[in-house]
C-alpha cells in the first residue's frame, strides 16, 4: 500500500480488474441503471437524470465488487480482520466462506445489530467497539493474534474492483455531465472517478457526497492531506474515523468537489425511493439527497448520474424513518 500512488492506478490497471471482478466466483452483477423518469420520484429540475442501482448488487452494495478483487489477490489461506460499519463486513463475510478463509470484523458499537448478526451468520467473528477504537483493535488483531488486515477502503485492489462500476456507467451514458457518489472513506468514488476520467471523459464532473458528521474526505480536502474525525451520522456506512490515503490522492486528482447533506436528508431520501418502490439505505442514499436539495451546482439541462450505493437496510431500520 505504501509504494501506491494515484499515477499508478491506470486505465490497463482498471480494466484488468474488472476482469477479474466480473469472471468472480462471487458472481457480481453489472447492476441496472433507469432513467428517473421511468420512475414516480419527484423530480423539480430539467435534467436528464439516471440512477445506479447498486442496491440490487449481490450482498445488497458495492462493496461486493471490491472485494472480489481482494480476495482474487490475496486469499490464499490464512486469517484476515478488517473493521467495517456493515456493507463491507458482509461482502467480506460473503467472500471469506466462499474462499473458505477465517475472518473477523471489528464494526463500530453505532452500526446496527442486524448487520453484526448477519455477519456472524457467515461464520465470522465480529467485535463491536467504539469507533475512535476501530483500528486499535484492528491492529492488536495484527500483532497479536497473526492476522492479515484487508482494508475496507484504503487498499489498490478494492479501488480497482470498485472501478467496475465506473465502467458499467458509461456503458448506458458513455459521456455523461455529472456524476454524483457517495463517499466514506472514498474507495468507490476514487474507483469510479479514476474509471470515468482515464476513459477520456475530460468534461465529466465528479461530485462525492458526505454526511455533514462524518465529512473525512470534505476535511481533507480542505487541509490538502487525509485526516480523522470522530465521524457520527445516521449513514454509519460513510463514517469511517479517517479518509484513506489513496482514495484521498485519487479524489484529488479526479473528483470536482465534495458537497455535504445532513442526516435529515439522507432520512428524507431514504423515504422518498422507498415510496417509490426502491429499497436504499441511509449510506446508499446520500447522493440521491446531494440532488433532491440541490446541493449539486448547475444540474438543469444536464446528464446526470446518481450511485444508488447499497440497500442493507432492515424492516426494524424503515420505522424509523418519516413515512
Amino acid at each position: 500500500m505504501e509504494n501506491t500512488t494515484a499515477d499508478s492506478i491506470t486505465l490497463q490497471v482498471l480494466k484488468e480488474a474488472r476482469e477479474t471482478v466480473m469472471s468472480s466466483p462471487l458472481e457480481v452483477i453489472n447492476t441496472p441503471m433507469i432513467p428517473w423518469a421511468q420512475t414516480t420520484l419527484p423530480l423539480h429540475e430539467s435534467c436528464s437524470i439516471h440512477l445506479k442501482l447498486e442496491n440490487m448488487q449481490r450482498t445488497g452494495s458495492f462493496k461486493i465488487r471490491g472485494v472480489a478483487n481482494q480476495f482474487a489477490r490475496k486469499a490464499k489461506g490464512g486469517h484476515f480482520v478488517t473493521m467495517s460499519a456493515g456493507n463491507y463486513g458482509k461482502s467480506f463475510a460473503f467472500a471469506s466462506k466462499h474462499y473458505g478463509t477465517k475472518g473477523k470484523v471489528v464494526m463500530p458499537e453505532t452500526a446496527p445489530i442486524s448487520r453484526s448478526l448477519l455477519i456472524q451468520s457467515f461464520g465470522i467473528e465480529v467485535e463491536r467497539v467504539p469507533t475512535p477504537r476501530l483500528l486499535d483493535v484492528v491492529n492488536h488483531c495484527v500483532q497479536e493474534e497473526n492476522m492479515t488486515f484487508m482494508h475496507s477502503f484504503n487498499d489498490p485492489d478494492l479501488i480497482t474492483g470498485h472501478a467496475s462500476l465506473g465502467f458499467e456507467v458509461l456503458e448506458v451514458v458513455p459521456n455523461p455531465d455529472i456524476v454524483v457518489v457517495c463517499c466514506g472513506g472514498g474507495g468507490l468514488l476514487a474507483g469510479v472517478a479514476a474509471a470515468i476520467k482515464l476513459s477520456g471523459c475530460d468534461e465529466t464532473k465528479i461530485y462525492g457526497v458526505e454526511p455533514e458528521g462524518a465529512c473525512t474526505m470534505y476535511k481533507s480536502f480542505i487541509e490538502n492531506k487525509p485526516v480523522g474525525m470522530d465521524s457520527k451520522s445516521i449513514a454509519s456506512g460513510l463514517a469511517p474515523p479517517f479518509a484513506g490515503a489513496l482514495p484521498f490522492a485519487l479524489c484529488q486528482k479526479y473528483v470536482e468537489e465534495i458537497v455535504l447533506v445532513t442526516d435529515e436528508e439522507i432520512k428524507s431520501a431514504v423515504s422518498t425511493l422507498y415510496r417509490a418502490g426502491l429499497v436504499v439505505e441511509p449510506s446508499g442514499s446520500a447522493a440521491f439527497a446531494a440532488v433532491i436539495n440541490g446541493r449539486i451546482p448547475n444540474i438543469t439541462g444536464k446528464t446526470v448520474v446518481v450511485i444508488l450505493s447499497g440497500g442493507n437496510i432492515g424492516k426494524d431500520e424503515l420505522t424509523n424513518f418519516p413515512d
